[in-house]
């Protein structure tokens, strides 16, 4: 499966103006682009950040994300901010219904469901609306490949208004619990789009 197709979804969202005559910019302002293994520990530290004071757990280990931007890094998109990475959401394809323990650490090649890990920005950007600008580009992805049917996550119940403003529905008690923690299943359809695909250069 390729991501070809979708790479006008992961372009700069502006970029910045000319400067003098002879000068280069070797960065752009901002950026939109899949992970590597290599973006791994950036992004284990914004995470570790973000949740770690919050839940007290993560929801990928560091061998965690280099697993999943190993196997699936089309599946991952990072913010990047004059080369340094400032948000980004990671994701699997899965092929239930409904997630298990299993889809925590397993991506299914053949699977039509996107199960997104986590999406997190770094603290120095919070309250920026940066969290949801991401998500909708990261949406807007995935309807451009064919082979994605939905997206499902889970949350806390403190997460479900920010999420529901994404467009995702509340699918039920997640059957998923990490120690004391329960999660909210959420959903966000991903197909139908055919005349989407057709006049957004997917």
């Amino acid at each position: 499966m390729s991501a070809v197709s979708a790479v006008s979804f992961i372009r700069p969202l502006y970029n910045r103006s000319p400067g003098p005559r002879g000068r280069r910019h070797t960065l752009p302002a901002s950026e939109f682009r899949s992970l590597s293994p290599e973006d791994a520990i950036s992004v284990f530290e914004i995470e570790r950040e973000a949740f770690i004071s919050v839940s007290g757990e993560c929801p990928l280990h560091l061998d965690e994300v280099r697993h999943f931007l190993t196997l699936c890094p089309e599946l991952s998109l990072g913010w990047f901010e004059e080369g340094r990475l400032v948000a980004f959401v990671i994701g699997s394809l899965w092929d239930q219904e409904r997630l298990t323990m299993d889809a925590l650490t397993l991506h299914k090649p053949h699977g039509t469901t996107v199960h997104i890990h986590v999406l997190a920005v770094h603290r120095t950007f919070r309250q920026q609306g940066k969290g949801s600008i991401l998500m909708w580009r990261y949406l807007q992805y995935l309807r451009c490949l064919p082979y994605v049917r939905r997206a499902v996550l889970m949350c806390e119940d403190i997460l479900v208004p920010f999420y529901r403003k994404s467009g995702f529905k509340v699918h039920g008690p997640s059957k998923i619990t990490v120690g004391p923690l329960a999660f909210i299943e959420m959903l966000h359809p991903v197909r139908g789009h055919a005349f989407m695909r057709r006049n957004s250069g997917c």
